[in-house]
């Protein structure tokens, strides 16, 4: 009786920190991203697609999508979900902090990756809070706790990144938008807020591949450091249907060169050598290939030149043959000598 008499108290605190965000919410003006879809419909059907609002939400909105839950929980254990989109999800239990062991305490894989379907440890049992701000929430403040859960660090208006995270709050645009227009920032800078680890000028690195979310500090060590990503990106897009300008629109010289080659015959893109898998967020396919593309787009020809520090830790601004040329993958059987050999070449 005592058990159930404490469980509707933090039930009824829950609901009640939930509502008083969302009046919040209001007196800043953000109203969410609902309240776009009627005038911007189209954008709108893109964005829901792109992974961007699912970087963080409630359980029982994770649930409808058919995700598995950790071995030994219930949904009735589940407060929120971290990702679940695209690449892998994580779990929040009651209390706001990320699920890292089994009920006992015992250490447990508690990650789920989508790609096979396998379960790997994350932090494995240590005491984990949700300090995940400000790229996985919209309007996020480092004070409170939200929903009054201690393990979640800060408070937020919207769960996942939505359209005023980016455009900022919108409720006088969403009543003149004639007379009020959002904010509109095309700026890389805008993307890096998110797209991060660490200061701009390194690139994190664990396990012989860049960690995700690098590729701002990718871009502005790489070859395109002067371009903006929403030169060829659309930011409103999931990354499969969001490239909006391809390599021959610059470099319309090479690329037609490439095309007489084996490899262009062969109908390989420039991102299979220039974007390669070098960075991981939850599996990668063999020794140099991760599951996402790399920023940097310059590669380094030389046999001798690796494109991690010798700790590992960080990346260099170059790639190197490994990753390019996929020499635990599509040439497994050639020597780094002769694939730098051929790489001189190759356009």
């Amino acid at each position: 009786m005592k058990k159930v008499l404490m469980l509707c108290v933090v039930f009824a605190f829950v609901i009640s920190a939930s509502v008083f965000a969302a009046e919040k919410s209001k007196e800043n003006g953000y109203v969410g991203s609902e309240a776009c879809k009627s005038c911007h419909a189209d954008i709108y059907n893109l964005f829901v697609e792109s992974g961007h609002p699912y970087k963080l939400r409630k359980a029982e909105l994770a649930k409808k999508a058919g995700l598995p839950v950790p071995k030994g929980y219930t949904w009735d254990d589940i407060s929120y979900v971290i990702g679940g989109k695209t690449k892998k999800a994580r779990y929040i239990g009651l209390d706001g902090y990320i699920i890292t062991t089994d009920k006992e305490g015992n250490k447990m894989p508690t990650q789920y990756n989508l790609a096979d379907g396998s379960w790997v440890n994350y932090h494995a049992g240590q005491i984990t809070p949700y300090k995940c701000g400000p790229c996985h929430m919209t309007n996020y403040s480092p004070e409170g706790h939200q929903d009054g859960r201690p393990g979640m660090i800060g408070t937020w208006s919207f769960d996942g990144i939505q359209c005023e995270e980016c455009h900022g709050p919108s409720s006088a645009h969403a009543a003149d938008p004639k007379a009020v227009k959002p904010i509109v920032d095309t700026s890389s800078k805008a993307c890096g807020k998110c797209h991060i680890r660490s200061s701009a000028d390194k690139i994190p690195a664990s396990g012989g591949f860049i960690k995700h979310h690098e590729q701002y500090n990718e871009l502005l060590a790489g070859g395109h450091k002067d371009l903006n990503c929403v030169e060829c990106h659309d930011p409103h897009a999931k990354t499969a249907v969001s490239i909006k300008t391809d390599c021959s629109s610059c470099h319309s010289e090479i690329a037609a060169k490439y095309e007489k080659t084996i490899h262009g015959k062969s109908k390989i893109d420039c991102k299979s050598c220039h974007m390669p898998k070098a960075a991981k967020s939850a599996l990668k396919t063999d020794d140099y290939a991760g599951d996402v593309r790399s920023h940097i787009f310059k590669i380094n020809t030389s046999a001798d030149y690796y494109m991690f520090t010798e700790d590992g830790k960080l990346a260099k601004n170059e790639l190197s043959l490994e990753y390019t040329c996929k020499l635990s993958g599509c040439h497994a059987s050639m020597s780094k000598k002769d694939a730098s050999k051929y790489a001189k070449k190759i356009h």
